[in-house]
């Protein structure tokens, strides 16, 4: 009984050391847009996550805030690349994020299909800025 108590605990433990999970944040000069990406390693498997929450700037008055999300497995085309690639059910367009990691963070482009996953001021792609990596 303590041989299959040890081994069940020891298999727990093994397959999660080998989960690794990293957050990158940005939030913009006014703080009125926040973008947070999650990605996290499990077993050769990667998921990413992000969100944005969007309030309107100053050059976006009169629009209504806005919250979305989009996460699911991605795919590692590099050591500094990942794309997910997301499907609406019923729709046809697909949204494709692509990720370029460096050591500090992270940059976002998305493709237009990702409109239908966040709408009017909110969208994932980081303008070409950095998602600063939280340490």
């Amino acid at each position: 009984m303590k041989k299959s108590l040890f081994m069940a605990v020891a298999m727990l433990v093994s397959s999660s050391a080998f989960a690794t999970t990293d957050h990158y944040v940005l939030r913009d000069t006014d703080h009125n847009h926040v973008q947070h990406l999650k990605i996290t390693s499990l077993n050769g498997e990667v998921i990413v996550s992000e969100d944005v929450d969007f309030e309107p700037n100053i050059n976006e008055a009169g629009r209504p805030a806005c919250t979305a999300d989009v996460s699911g497995e991605a795919k590692k085309v590099s050591e500094t690349e990942l794309v997910l690639r997301k499907h609406l059910a019923g729709e046809k367009a697909v949204c494709e994020l692509k990720i370029y990691l460096s050591p500090t963070g992270a940059r976002v482009d998305q493709s237009d299909g990702c409109q239908n996953f966040a709408a009017g001021i909110c969208h994932f792609t980081s303008d070409g800025k950095e998602l600063i990596k939280i340490q």
